[in-house]
């Protein structure tokens, strides 16, 4: 070091720093993202799908073998949804969510806590009409969409249609989506349920209850329709007009996985617990489907 020129200055070059500033460590008060944290598991799949919609004071009803009990909502996402009640229900026992006209969501309970409970929402599209209705849709989609499958022996012996599906437990496998055209944009949107006169949506923006968008499912499908309510990420339209779900056949859906699988850290202190979804694989709901037009 130049003591002298430190004392008169001049052109000296720059000096090398004796004592370098220390990196600070640990978390930062305004960054969570500071301090990277171990995970034990890794995720095997998107448990989330989308950002949870935090809600105040918003009411629901929850329907557990056939009896329904007042709730909060929490939180909904794409996924499924928290709620808080007094409900008596256990692991993996499935409950109806309605949040309004045509927002009945089949969900599975996959939490429990302090009496909050975490719900996972089917994700077939559900089709809400008579069995020999939903039978004659489901047919026709696979012969237009999926002509392909063959005929599969169900893994069980096929029981007699009842409730909501064709076969005793098992859900058909299909999805369908569709384009929400509001106010000048477009937006992508997945049916959760559909019915002749409206059907229950998962949206990613903001709809205003009143609101008359169209609902376009693809194949020349368009339905003006109007907004009845809206939660979170759900709405509820009602079409303009009647709609004849055998239409639906002129859309291809998306084909849901045929069976959940199980993660390893839900192992621990729930064995004996059944899969929350049994999805038939397409060619089990055709070989389904053969039998019940057979009857």
């Amino acid at each position: 070091m130049n003591i002298r020129a430190k004392i008169f200055g001049g052109n000296s070059p720059q000096e090398p720093v004796l004592i370098k500033a220390k990196t600070p460590k640990g978390a930062k008060a305004d960054a969570l993202h500071s301090i990277a944290v171990a995970r034990a598991e890794t995720r095997r799949a998107n448990m989330r799908e989308d950002d949870r919609h935090r809600l105040a004071d918003e009411r629901v009803e929850v329907v557990h073998e056939g009896r329904s009990y007042d709730c909060q909502l929490v939180n909904l996402s794409g996924g499924g949804a928290m709620v808080a009640g007094d409900l008596p229900v256990r692991l993996w026992d499935h409950v109806e969510l309605r949040l309004g006209t045509d927002g009945v969501i089949e969900c599975a309970i996959c939490w429990v806590r302090d009496g909050r409970m975490g719900l996972e929402f089917e994700r077939e599209t559900r089709l809400d009409c008579p069995v020999g209705e939903r039978a004659a849709v489901l047919r026709e989609v696979i012969a237009r969409s999926f002509p392909e499958v063959e005929l599969e022996t169900p893994s069980e012996p096929a029981a007699e249609p009842s409730g909501a599906e064709l076969r005793g437990g098992a859900r058909h496998p299909l999805i369908w989506s569709g384009v929400l055209h509001y106010n000048f944009e477009s937006h992508p949107v997945r049916l959760r349920n559909i019915s002749r006169t409206g059907a229950m949506i998962e949206c990613p923006v903001a709809l205003r209850v009143g609101a008359e968008p169209m609902l376009e499912l693809g194949g020349g499908i368009q339905l003006a329709s109007t907004v009845t309510w809206w939660v979170g990420d759900a709405a509820g339209l009602r079409f303009s007009r009647e709609f004849d779900l055998t239409e639906l056949a002129q859309s291809r859906p998306e084909v849901a996985a045929s069976q959940w699988q199980r993660p390893s850290y839900l192992d621990a202190g729930n064995a004996g617990a059944e899969d929350q979804w049994q999805h038939m694989s397409l060619g089990e709901l055709r070989q389904s489907l053969e039998g019940f037009w057979k009857r």
